[in-house]
């Protein structure tokens, strides 16, 4: 009889645990503004970065310098990440629209394995005069559940940002049959009164009162500046966890954490409806 029950309560585990993984999509999802990507980060820091980033099923990167060396990081990234276990693949955009001094290009990454790119990737285009840096759409399969991450990196908070994040409000009616989560650098708090009409429309923040971005020196153990890096998800995804990834604790002072990035990175675990 107890070698019955036994038996029974293995195979409702096994039950139960094909049920949760079956039933729910789950996926991590990590952003980052890494300061001036591109060919003033070295081999010990790209290494650095791949192992604090290897854990995620995708990353979104802004701030990829435009001009040479931007895409060859990029590509560098992804190599390390493939030696640490899991294959990986990348896209990176075209430079943004913005005048030349403020042009950038945006990246994904993500893992083969866990999901697949759905067509090409692309840079809003109805919104590019508006928008500074428009952001860079990229649509990605979980088993039979879709979504697009929208990467987004503002013009900086003294050009008042909410003046092209204001327009992010016409994007879901845009993208009707799109399930989006917009990520990234909006240098403005998700509090700002520019976010109410997404969340009118029921796009949640993953992170509040949360600062990312890093001051220049530490305050009785304060690092963190201002509230500036988010995402925003609708009722099509269900947040699982999220957070954030405070590198600069690895380093001795935060102007040596500041030559990876002056942001840190923060994560999103959700499954899909």
């Amino acid at each position: 009889m107890k070698s019955l029950l036994n038996k029974f309560n293995r195979k409702l585990f096994l039950f139960l645990l094909f049920c949760t993984t079956t039933l729910f999509a789950q996926v991590k999802l990590v952003s980052w503004n890494i300061q001036n990507f591109g060919k003033s980060k070295s081999e010990v820091e790209i290494n650095f970065i791949a192992n604090t980033l290897k854990n995620y099923d995708i990353i979104a990167i802004q701030e990829v310098v435009a001009g040479y060396g931007g895409a060859q990081a990029v590509a560098k990234l992804a190599d390390e990440l493939n030696r640490k276990g899991s294959k990986w693949d990348y896209v990176i955009s075209d430079p943004t629209s913005s005048s030349a001094y403020k042009t950038e290009r945006y990246a994904f990454i993500w893992k083969t394995a866990t999901l697949n790119k759905i067509g090409k990737a692309w840079l809003e285009k109805k919104y590019h005069l508006e928008i500074d840096r428009e952001p860079y759409f990229c649509t990605f399969q979980y088993e039979n559940k879709q979504f697009t991450v929208v990467n987004f990196h503002a013009i900086t908070k003294k050009m008042q940002p909410e003046t092209e994040i204001k327009y992010f409000k016409f994007l879901p009616a845009e993208y009707p049959s799109l399930n989006l989560i917009f990520v990234g650098d909006f240098n403005c708090p998700q509090s700002h009164t520019v976010f109410f009409p997404l969340k009118k429309m029921g796009y949640l923040p993953i992170l509040v009162n949360q600062k990312t971005s890093l001051k220049k020196d530490c305050q009785n153990g304060d690092c963190l500046a201002s509230e500036f890096d988010n995402m925003f998800y609708n009722a099509k995804i269900k947040k699982l966890s999220s957070g954030v990834l405070p590198f600069y604790r690895n380093f001795n002072s935060l102007k040596e954490a500041r030559m990876i990035s002056d942001h840190i990175p923060i994560w999103f675990e959700f499954s899909l409806n």
